[in-house]
């Protein structure tokens, strides 16, 4: 954006037309740089980044059913995936089983619809949970299908100590910028501690957390908004598990980030080398902490979901593969690519294929991961690295000062900062300002797509009879009995996941513990 004498990143910082050593005068950068696997990691987390092995390659999926979704992982793990991540309906999201009313209509449409015990057995039917690991982007109800997916691994001889994979599990943002919260935020915030506490003994391996910037950035952010208040709310799960009596080098080694890939290159490559180094000092500044683990900023990146066009969708295949290419460059852990044909519906096989063969691309062909930071000494790299970072010092400083990330969530004011930037960009876009080819410059007529992803009208149905033959089949005095000591522990002090899962085993289902918890925290209402 700007003049032809003036250009901005998408974050409204300025680009100068060249860069030299001058424009990192007085930087230190064995003080800001280090070595990779060596504070303060802005060049990455591991000495050996991509050389040692790959990041892992998990595409993102979630079908209707269990049943089509454990195809699809199966199709992905035999193209090369090697990571799973599972997207859930927004009933399932939201607490309500199918055959609720309020799930009428949305049963199966963006994600898996999962019930009970019953419906998790199918999703990870034949799947090797020893080897491979699961990301469930679940928030509000992250902890029913942690318990479902620990049961029906452990009825299958797998190790819980050993289960290894990921629940999102980040309410704070849902408040700011998506919208799938349940509980107000201060009982989720129990629930969430109480999640990480479950963990430290009985999944040790399971990152508890995957604090996401990601839907802040889809909502409309900018990239410097993007980590500052994802950092902030990370700032906040952890000052609230601290309270909450846990040691913070007992839980933080497990903590997660996900993030957002967009389109300009070198300002993503900055977001994420920034939020590493600043992730780092938060840790070890703030909290203390003394295990090396904890101030490690780990991270999941999905390419960006809001870039993709309906118009001339090929287009997306260049898009993913630069915002692909940013998130390696900046070190990522783990990255989805999304399928060129998702501003149309779900993806298709063809799709995801092209999205995965992206990834192996990057990786086995563009020679970015034979160095471990290849970007590293780039005098306009590092210059908008620093920029990126004083900026979200600055947003943090504000938050702080409102007394943390639930009291700015509750006053609004990353709502009205994100409402701000997503006005702008949008306006920018209607201007002309910010070219999007193939929409606002370069458009064409063009046939309405016939290869996108059915959807089944009979699967809601299905799936709402499946859920009411286990309500019919369960022994029910034991599932009540059950259910009052899930409310007992909301009343009392009790960690909320050891009656949850036994209450899951006897098939409870997610609506009625969700409902049980509803009674007891109540439901948040949004002021504004």
């Amino acid at each position: 954006m700007g003049t032809a004498d003036e250009r901005r990143t998408d974050s409204g910082i300025e680009v100068k037309p060249v860069y030299t050593p001058s424009d990192l005068e007085g930087w230190d950068p064995d003080e800001r740089l280090g070595l990779p696997g060596k504070p303060p990691y802005t060049r990455g987390i591991r000495p050996d980044m991509y050389r040692g092995r790959l990041w892992t390659m998990r595409q993102y999926s979630g079908f209707g059913t269990a049943e089509s979704t454990n195809e699809r992982w199966k199709f992905l793990l035999a193209a090369g995936q090697t990571g799973l991540s599972c997207a859930f309906d927004l009933p399932t999201q939201m607490g309500y089983d199918s055959d609720h009313p309020r799930a009428a209509g949305e049963v199966g449409k963006v994600g898996v619809a999962i019930d009970s015990i019953e419906d998790m057995r199918l999703l990870l039917a034949d799947l090797p949970l020893d080897r491979v690991t699961t990301s469930m982007t679940i928030n509000a109800t992250a902890a029913i299908l942690l318990l479902l997916y620990q049961l029906v691994a452990e009825e299958r001889g797998f190790d819980s100590a050993k289960l290894g994979g990921t629940v999102q599990n980040d309410l704070l943002k849902e408040y700011v910028a998506r919208g799938t919260y349940i509980y107000p935020p201060r009982p989720s915030m129990r629930i969430i501690t109480d999640l990480f506490a479950y963990c430290r003994t009985r999944l040790p391996s399971w990152n508890t957390i995957s604090i996401s910037g990601y839907h802040i950035r889809e909502a409309g952010s900018t990239a410097v908004q993007e980590i500052a208040f994802t950092l902030a709310n990370g700032i906040a799960y952890v000052q609230a598990a601290v309270d909450a009596g846990l040691d913070v080098d007992e839980f933080a080694p497990r903590l997660s980030f996900f993030w957002n890939a967009h389109n300009n290159l070198f300002e993503e490559v900055a977001k994420y080398r920034a939020a590493r180094r600043m992730w780092a000092r938060i840790m070890t500044e703030r909290f203390g902490a003394k295990d090396e683990r904890s101030r490690l900023l780990r991270f999941h990146t999905q390419t960006g979901g809001s870039t993709l066009t309906a118009q001339q969708p090929e287009n997306n295949i260049a898009r993913v593969t630069v915002q692909a290419l940013a998130a390696v460059l900046g070190g990522t852990q783990s990255l989805h690519t999304n399928g060129f044909d998702e501003a149309l519906g779900l993806p298709t096989e063809r799709a995801v294929t092209v999205a995965l063969r992206t990834q192996q691309i990057i990786g086995y062909e563009a020679g970015v991961a034979d160095s471990a930071d290849p970007l590293a000494g780039s005098y306009l790299v590092e210059t908008l690295t620093e920029e990126v970072e004083a900026r979200a010092w600055e947003y943090i400083e504000k938050i702080d000062a409102m007394g943390g990330a639930v009291a700015a969530i509750e006053a609004g004011f990353m709502q009205d900062e994100i409402d701000q930037a997503a006005y702008a960009y949008a306006k920018a876009v209607d201007d002309g300002e910010k070219v999007i080819v193939g929409v606002n410059r370069y458009s064409e007529d063009q046939p309405e797509p016939t290869d996108v992803f059915p959807i089944d009208p009979e699967l809601a149905r299905r799936q709402a009879e499946r859920t009411g033959r286990v309500r019919a089949e369960r022994d029910q005095d034991a599932v009540r009995g059950a259910l009052d000591d899930v409310a007992a522990a909301a009343r009392g002090t009790q960690n909320l996941l050891v009656p949850m899962k036994k209450a899951l085993s006897l098939r409870a289902t997610l609506g009625e513990v969700s409902d049980v918890l509803r009674a007891e925290f109540g439901v948040y209402q949004p002021s504004r």
